[in-house]
């Protein structure tokens, strides 16, 4: 059922006793209201609870008593917080210039997100987890134990897939070192780990990747060299814990 509003009801009553009804309309827009009830509501002082008055500043338009809290959780690290030697890593190869048909590469300038460059991998294992990748800074402490994260590395994004054969990995992170620091470290971890390490180069990208027999693995690092001496980093690998 429709409901008129009052104000349109009162004239439309006094209307059928035989008065004017836009008569009536002035006379209670003046004020001058005949029915005592009535005009006790619109013209008596509000009540207000002082004790829920002082919870209504929550959705005030005005500026709170206080700032609001807006703390930027810090960025994820590596557990690992030792400082890497240098003299102890093997020399990874001189990477060979990558031809048009590096499909790694190919990854690498295509892909937008983590799951992308994850779905463009060679590895069937590794392209088949894509789908159920699952975003959270935690995957970065999930990568495979024998190709960790880089110590006191900054990571920027991570996302992971656990279930089934699925145990993919892929971050994004960044590090102070330069890249040659970085490739030999992972490349060092690859080979002592029983993987293979193949080094290319695609333009200003070095790519080092490679794979492990006995149980599938596969992993694929992407790295740049930043502005200010360091190296943005993407890892993708299949083996994580």
């Amino acid at each position: 059922m429709v409901r008129l509003p009052l104000f349109l009801l009162l004239p439309i009553a006094l209307a059928s006793c035989g008065k004017d009804p836009e008569a009536v309309a002035d006379v209670n827009l003046s004020g001058n209201i005949a029915d005592p009830a009535l005009a006790s509501a619109l013209q008596d002082q509000i009540m207000v609870d002082p004790q829920l008055g002082q919870q209504a500043n929550r959705d005030a338009v005005r500026p709170a008593s206080q700032p609001y809290s807006g703390g930027v959780p810090s960025d994820a690290v590596a557990a690992n917080s030792n400082p890497v030697d240098a003299s102890k890593l093997l020399h990874a190869p001189a990477p060979t210039t990558a031809g048009k048909d590096c499909a790694q590469c190919k990854a690498g300038r295509e892909a937008i997100t983590l799951g992308g460059l994850a779905q463009r991998q060679k590895n069937v294992r590794t392209s088949g987890c894509a789908g159920s990748l699952r975003y959270s800074a935690a995957w970065a402490q999930r990568l495979p134990a024998d190709l960790p994260l880089f110590p006191q590395a900054r990571v920027t994004e991570a996302a992971g897939s656990e279930g089934g054969k699925c145990a993919l990995r892929v971050v994004s992170f960044s590090a102070a070192q330069p890249m040659q620091v970085l490739v030999d470290w992972y490349y060092t971890k690859a080979v002592r780990a029983g993987y293979t390490a193949e080094h290319q180069l695609d333009g200003a990208e070095h790519i080092l990747g490679g794979t492990r027999a006995r149980d599938d693995g596969a992993y694929v690092l992407f790295l740049t060299a930043r502005p200010d001496g360091g190296t943005d980093i993407d890892l993708v690998a299949n083996n994580g814990i």
